[in-house]
């Protein structure tokens, strides 16, 4: 089966100026919520996760940070295997230095003598990475310190714009591709392994256009689908299983997130009414992902349902996450999310249920939220299939 992928925006390039005054925006309202608070005093951020800094410079290689400052001034730093790549990449706009020691170069070169105080985007900074930035800058007697200032960027990273849509359209339209080629080719079937099945879709999803996945690839066939987060292994599926597939593909950096489940030649009742009942959840949870609504509540439309048809101990996470650069990002939908959605974000609905020892199901697609009902990226069907 051939299918047409969305495509992006003609001519389209992110505006990376934009994104980073929406960080420094984010930066200002923390600012102001917390008084006299260090991040009030801060002359900028230092940006080290690499996902990040993708967002806000364009650069796709595995070395280099970011610093931006107050003004919107931005220095950039990497070493020579990229001086190539980034003449392709990197917006313009951005000061560049070629360099083996990335952040003391870029904050050197950004404050000098002068002193000041910088924010760290800590997620990936380890403890050891700021103890010896820090060493370095008081040997000099530069006056620098750093506070450690998480979630600034992420936070801005959460409302997508036009082209990341369309890019995680894409990415989610290479998932569906594989997963129809997979269940066409007869690929999901008793005798093969769950690792062979793994094996097959993530060569289905290489030949629609993924980059590569975006996790690791879960087959979970008979019990083993009990186990949300399992992995592919060497169990055979057999008549009567039940088998869970999570996967997902990335393309242009940015990811997908589906999981279907189906049944292997004719299951058992149990089997069914778990299936309706995940099913029934996973449509009212996604019907919840609406502008202004909390990410709790629409964690509780799914668990509801579950609960109510007596499975609530067997659903134990949460009903979704937000997609993008990265597969598991801001913002959270769970029992405890303080997040509110917000129309560009995009998330998961997955709820699910897991019987110890006998199975499980789990139903998910990725979803932008919207004022309204939200537009669903991965549209093929739910429908159970008994292969």
């Amino acid at each position: 089966m051939t299918t047409q992928l969305p495509t992006t925006p003609d001519h389209a390039s992110p505006n990376y100026a934009a994104r980073r005054a929406r960080v420094l925006a984010e930066l200002d309202k923390r600012s102001s919520a917390a008084g006299a608070d260090s991040l009030d005093r801060l002359d900028g951020l230092l940006v080290t996760d690499l996902n990040n800094v993708r967002y806000l410079t364009g650069y796709s290689g595995s070395a280099g940070s970011a610093l931006i400052l107050r003004d919107g001034t931005t220095h950039f730093a990497t070493d020579s295997r990229y001086t190539e790549q980034i003449k392709t990449e990197l917006d313009p706009a951005i000061e560049v230095h070629i360099t083996r020691n990335y952040e003391a170069t870029i904050v050197g070169a950004a404050l000098g003598n002068a002193g000041g105080i910088l924010g760290i985007d800590d997620a990936h900074f380890t403890v050891g990475d700021l103890r010896r930035l820090r060493e370095e800058f008081v040997a000099l007697a530069h006056g620098i310190d750093f506070v450690h200032s998480a979630g600034l960027v992420e936070e801005a990273r959460r409302q997508k714009d036009d082209i990341e849509i369309a890019t995680i359209a894409r990415a989610c339209a290479v998932a569906d591709t594989a997963w129809t080629s997979l269940v066409e080719n007869g690929q999901i079937a008793a005798g093969r392994t769950e690792r062979q099945v793994a094996a097959d879709l993530e060569w289905h999803m290489r030949m629609a256009g993924s980059d590569g996945v975006s996790f690791d690839t879960i087959v979970g066939s008979g019990p083993n689908g009990a186990l949300p987060h399992y992995h592919a292994g060497d169990r055979v599926l057999e008549n009567g299983d039940l088998v869970v597939v999570d996967f997902g593909a990335y393309v242009d950096g940015y990811a997908s997130d589906c999981t279907r489940t189906v049944g292997i030649g004719t299951l058992a009742d149990w089997q069914r009414e778990i299936y309706g009942i995940t099913l029934e959840a996973q449509l009212l949870g996604s019907s919840a992902v609406t502008h202004g609504v909390a990410g709790s509540e629409a964690d509780a439309a799914a668990r509801r349902h579950i609960d109510a048809a007596g499975y609530g101990e067997y659903f134990g996470h949460s009903l979704g996450h937000g997609v993008g650069l990265d597969v598991h990002e801001a913002p959270g939908l769970s029992q405890s999310s303080a997040s509110t959605l917000l129309r560009g974000d995009v998330v998961t609905s997955e709820p699910g249920i897991y019987l110890p020892g006998r199975g499980g199901v789990r139903i998910e697609d990725t979803l932008l939220v919207t004022d309204a009902e939200p537009r669903v990226f991965t549209t093929t069907s739910k429908d159970l299939l008994e292969l």
